[in-house]
């Protein structure tokens, strides 16, 4: 049975997240160093693809020494299939672009508006659907959220506020309290979604300012961590979703359905029994979204119902994660189930 670790608090770092960021290694061939595969550059393109590597060294000690086909290297090391171009695969995989609704802001779903609250992630996973996103053009937090806030406060049908990114939490605390405190006089939005990955790959993150931040909060609070294996869960990301429960939040897990990865049953299973033993309840599981330059974490959707048919015969219900895909222009994320009819 898997547990989470006893560890009830997160250690003292020893040092800070913005430290500990600075530190994230954006070389592929010092990263293959670090894991005992130094003599395998083999492994690497020419170049990063149009997409650098950015990991934190403390994602890099989960990782297996001496194994080229570690799950969570294999999310973030740049390789020679990303220059295979395939049939499908495109720079704007979801519709983001359509999706404007202000600067910085999509509006894709009734009662839901996303703030692309940052550009900046602790780590690239090189599945990303936003690897080719125009951040710069596309930030909400300039010119104070104004142009964001504004579409919010006028359509009295949003009731609940995504951030996402890119991270949300790559921004300093002072700038969320600053965007928290223009949704005060909207009394139409009642919840706070947050899409973060870094609890799980910079779990310090999750200090003594950013859990008061989010323990003062007059919002339903929910946090939407993405990982993909087992592997990427230690007593630090046990420590970092304990805080997040202790500050009022919802968590729910994330989770894309990579090649190589986790396309196996024990794999998902393990992964949904890990996250939830971390107090993270299985959410999604998505295929691929069809973005230029990851074509090779595809996974087949009847290989992954049956995967998810597996999952149903072996775990109980609320475990389960709802397989699905987001097409542009859909109202919601569709069912994997649909195509199959």
């Amino acid at each position: 049975m898997i547990t989470a670790s006893p560890t009830p608090r997160l250690p003292t770092p020893v040092q800070g997240w913005r430290e500990a960021w600075r530190d994230a290694i954006t070389d592929a061939s010092e990263l293959l160093q670090a894991v005992g595969l130094g003599h395998r550059a083999d492994l690497l393109p020419p170049d990063d693809a149009g997409f650098p590597l950015r990991v934190p060294r403390g994602f890099v000690a989960r990782m297996r020494q001496g194994d080229p086909s570690d799950p969570l290297l294999l999310q973030v090391l740049p390789r020679q299939a990303e220059h295979v171009e395939a049939p499908g695969f495109s720079v704007d995989a979801v519709g983001d672009m359509a999706a404007k609704a202000g600067h910085g802001l999509l509006h894709k779903y009734d009662g839901r508006a996303l703030l692309i609250a940052s550009g900046s992630c602790a780590v690239n996973c090189r599945y990303c659907f936003r690897r080719h996103f125009p951040y710069g053009e596309e930030i909400a937090a300039a010119a104070q959220w104004r142009e964001a806030l504004a579409h919010v406060a006028a359509d009295t049908s949003i009731r609940e506020l995504i951030l996402s990114g890119g991270d949300p939490l790559s921004l300093a605390t002072h700038k969320l309290e600053e965007l928290t405190r223009g949704l005060a006089a909207m009394p139409h939005v009642i919840r706070l979604r947050i899409h973060t990955r870094l609890p799980v790959v910079l779990p310090e993150r999750v200090d003594d300012a950013f859990t008061a931040w989010l323990a003062a909060l007059p919002l339903q609070k929910v946090v939407v961590l993405h990982a993909n294996h087992a592997n990427e869960f230690d007593a630090s990301v046990d420590a970092a979703c304990a805080r997040l429960r202790e500050a009022g939040a919802t968590l729910l897990n994330q989770s894309v359905l990579l090649r190589g990865v986790n396309d196996d049953a024990d794999a998902l299973a393990d992964l949904c029994e890990r996250s939830f033993a971390a107090g993270v309840l299985p959410y999604y599981l998505h295929q691929l979204d069809k973005v230029t330059g990851a074509a090779h974490f595809e996974v087949a959707d009847e290989q992954a119902l049956a995967l998810v048919e597996t999952l149903r015969a072996r775990l109980p219900g609320y475990l389960v994660p709802k397989l699905v895909r987001e097409l542009p222009g859909d109202p919601s994320k569709r069912p994997i189930a649909d195509f199959a009819r």
